[in-house]
């Protein structure tokens, strides 16, 4: 019985019970309303679900490409920073963290910075990647919103931002807060050329990242059902003592009060934004404008009335009012 067990069941195992083998990325799950999307179908939709409309995260080199023109950017270097200053640890070096997370998205920290045509128009953009620690805010995502408002003064063009953060990283602890203020006056040196700055808001936006910056726009536009917040919710509810309204941090919720601006499908994002950009930057003419010289307005000019008013072309132009008026003398009557 040995060539049996040990040969043929062997045998006939392989050829029957053989799992098949299959990417474990060939389905992905709709978080929304749980339908399984063929991976293809939901790349082509850029991850938005075909059955809800559920807006899936996107990797942040996929978003940019939707965005410009043709899929063309050129991407900026931005400058180094102190790796670990504070030497921080708490179950892991700080170090290690930061070569996993650059392992994993291939990218040197949490956002990417680059520049090309949207609607024909030079634009900058700055878009956080979530994969990287959560997009937490440290000093070199400072150093890449300055990087960027510096980038879009040079070229006279708009800048938008794309958050997708948790927050302040608190390896980094007082240096990343201090990006908040940092970034700030940048944006403000943008303002102060007259340029927009305009904000994409995504999921999700919260902690320090949108008490300083993402709240900064002169506009903001958001993506559907993405949260937008502070603190999460049950610090909150625990602070207050009270029950929040369902969706109270979700994008509709926030442009129904005033905060957002226009909550946008992701498919309509390229138009919707560039239909911004092109009526703020773009300036146009409604007609022909001529300058008029004064030997042009003698030629059309023609002698006086005698009523005193000087004809045109077109008609009658009454003469001006002299700069100071003798007043007329009214004579009283004796009764």
């Amino acid at each position: 019985m040995n060539w049996l067990t040990n040969f043929v069941r062997p045998k006939i195992k392989a050829l029957v019970g053989a799992k098949p083998d299959v990417p474990d990325n060939m389905w992905h799950k709709c978080p929304g309303c749980g339908q399984m999307l063929f991976h293809r179908d939901l790349e082509a939709n850029l991850n938005v679900c075909t059955h809800c409309d559920h807006h899936l995260r996107l990797p942040v080199l996929k978003r940019l490409a939707s965005l410009f023109d043709d899929a063309a950017y050129t991407r900026i270097e931005l400058p180094k920073v102190p790796v670990d200053p504070l030497k921080f640890r708490d179950r892991k070096r700080y170090t290690d963290r930061l070569k996993e997370a650059r392992n994993k998205t291939g990218e040197e920290d949490a956002i990417v910075v680059g520049h090309g045509k949207m609607s024909g128009v030079d634009t900058v953009i700055a878009a956080f990647n979530f994969e990287f620690m959560g997009g937490s805010m440290g000093t070199a995502v400072g150093e890449g919103i300055v990087v960027a408002a510096h980038l879009a003064v040079q070229q006279k063009a708009p800048l938008i931002v794309i958050p997708a953060s948790g927050g302040a990283r608190m390896q980094e602890s007082i240096l990343s807060l201090m990006q908040m203020p940092r970034t700030t006056v940048a944006l403000q040196e943008l303002s102060e050329a007259g340029l927009p700055y305009i904000v994409l808001l995504t999921d999700p936006t919260t902690g320090g990242v949108s008490a300083s910056f993402a709240m900064l726009g002169d506009i903001h536009v958001a993506e559907p059902g993405c949260m937008i917040g502070f603190a999460g919710r049950r610090v909150i509810e625990q602070t207050v003592r009270e029950v929040l309204p369902d969706g109270f941090q979700t994008a509709e919720y926030l442009h129904e009060h005033g905060m957002v601006d226009m909550v946008v499908s992701r498919l309509d994002l390229k138009q919707a934004l560039g239909n911004l950009i092109h009526m703020i930057m773009v300036k146009k003419i409604s007609g022909n404008v001529e300058p008029i010289t004064r030997e042009a307005i003698e030629d059309h000019l023609d002698q006086s009335d005698d009523d005193g008013a000087l004809t045109v072309a077109s008609g009658p132009v009454e003469q001006p009012i002299p700069d100071d008026p003798k007043p007329k003398q009214i004579k009283k009557e004796d009764d």
